[in-house]
């Protein structure tokens, strides 16, 4: 069949898919048709529909939505530190794009490597403290192309339940022995490593901070069994990089075990700059295989230079200073003393991550229209996000946003909460 008369079975036609030109294929994509509507009616009903709202600014603790004039109050970006549209890094991104071009049309080992790749990869390996580092087009990418390279069928990988969707595909692709362990339930853990013992290499894998809850992982526990047992500890650290920790190193500074964690990936779309792009860092010798055989690395084109100019003096204004990682800790605990004494639940510790736990989701979603009409940009989360029953408004603090945005935001969760019959 031709291209063209592929894409003719999906082309409308007077409400119905157009047929192929024999005829032949037209039940079959009538029947596709429906199958999909009924997917999308069902997601409509049970109120987890999930739309689009578009921004027609720069991204940052204000915003303009959906045309609107008037600046709209942004609690729900990963901008923990505001750098999205710090001057110094946007203007490295112009420069970056006037010196190296759009892109590269090219994967890294063809014609794809420049050297502000590798100067990001060094000055990232120092951040962390790792030997070595290499790029990927997103951290989902990185999280897909580690498992599959370090790990074979003699070996164990132990996965928190509630690890990133990444994380679960990434693993899904390797053909080590796969165990889940009962999330940050360090007993249960324990009872996993024991029985992974005749494995020829055993990996913990956590989240830092889930992404969700704003919980983070019990590293030292971890790290004290990973040793007992003979294991390795990979974290992700997507909600951790760059504001946790008294240098914004991340869950493992926090909690002192930088030198007991073997493998970090994180993320630049977030507080480093928020454009795109993840990363892993670790052992030489593991980032030299990831190179060699990590299937994303190697078949995705390589960061687009302006992408990786403004990551640049992003990790340079961090590694000069952690003031603006700092602010962090007041701002986040204002927003929640202050919700939880309105009568809301917090989920989720002292992270900027504050989830407002509502249990339902069309709930979660008409609160989070009537925060929109308030002039607050929150989101409601529900399944598949969150578990069923667990649907809530995360809301996210920035190290941008002011006290008066934060009091604002919280006088809107108050009367909306009224209004909803959350708060009485």
């Amino acid at each position: 069949m031709s291209f063209r008369k592929a894409v003719r079975l999906f082309k409308p036609a007077q409400g119905v898919f157009r047929a192929s030109a024999t005829g032949r294929d037209y039940s079959a994509v009538a029947e596709a048709r429906a199958v999909l509507e009924g997917e999308l009616e069902s997601i409509r009903t049970a109120g987890t529909w999930k739309g689009e709202r578009v921004i027609t600014s720069k991204q940052g603790p204000h915003i303009h939505v959906g045309g609107s004039q008037d600046g709209i109050l942004n609690f729900c970006a990963n901008n923990y530190l505001g750098l999205s549209s710090h001057p110094e890094v946007v203007q490295a991104g112009v420069e970056a794009l006037s010196a190296y071009g759009a892109g590269l049309s090219s994967v890294r080992f063809i014609c794809g490597t420049q050297d502000i790749h590798k100067d990001l990869e060094k000055k990232l390996a120092q951040f962390h403290e790792r030997e070595d580092c290499i790029l990927y087009a997103s951290c989902f990418d990185a999280n897909a192309g580690l498992f599959e390279v370090l790990l074979g069928p003699d070996d164990a990988v132990l996965s928190d339940e509630l690890n990133h969707a990444s994380i679960i595909d990434g693993i899904r692709l390797c053909k080590a022995k796969r165990m889940r362990y009962k999330h940050m339930d360090l007993s249960d853990l324990e009872i996993k490593l024991k029985e992974a013992q005749s494995s020829r290499m055993r990996l913990v894998v956590t989240d830092g901070v889930f992404s969700m809850d704003g919980d983070v992982a019990p590293l030292q526990g971890i790290c004290d069994l990973a040793e007992q047992y003979g294991a390795m500890v990979f974290i992700d650290e997507c909600h951790a990089t760059g504001f946790l920790g008294p240098r914004g190193r991340g869950t493992d500074e926090l909690l002192g075990v930088m030198d007991r964690v073997q493998i970090v990936n994180s993320t630049l779309g977030k507080a480093l700059g928020g454009a795109a792009g993840g990363y892993t860092v670790g052992p030489k010798p593991l980032i030299d295989l990831l190179r060699q055989r990590s299937r994303p690395y190697l078949f995705s084109n390589s960061l687009p230079p302006p992408v990786v100019g403004c990551a640049v003096k992003a990790v340079e204004l961090l590694l000069a200073s952690n003031e603006i990682s700092q602010s962090m800790t007041a701002k986040t605990m204002r927003f929640r003393n202050k919700m939880t004494a309105a009568g809301f639940t917090i989920s989720g510790t002292a992270h900027p991550i504050c989830p407002v736990m509502l249990g339902d989701a069309r709930l979660a979603s008409v609160m989070a229209d009537d925060m929109l009409k308030l002039g607050v940009y929150v989101i409601g989360f529900s399944y598949p996000v969150v578990p069923k029953g667990k649907a809530r408004i995360r809301v996210q603090i920035s190290a941008a946003h002011t006290d008066d945005d934060i009091d604002h935001c919280v006088d809107a969760f108050i009367q909306t909460g009224r209004k909803h019959g959350v708060l009485s």
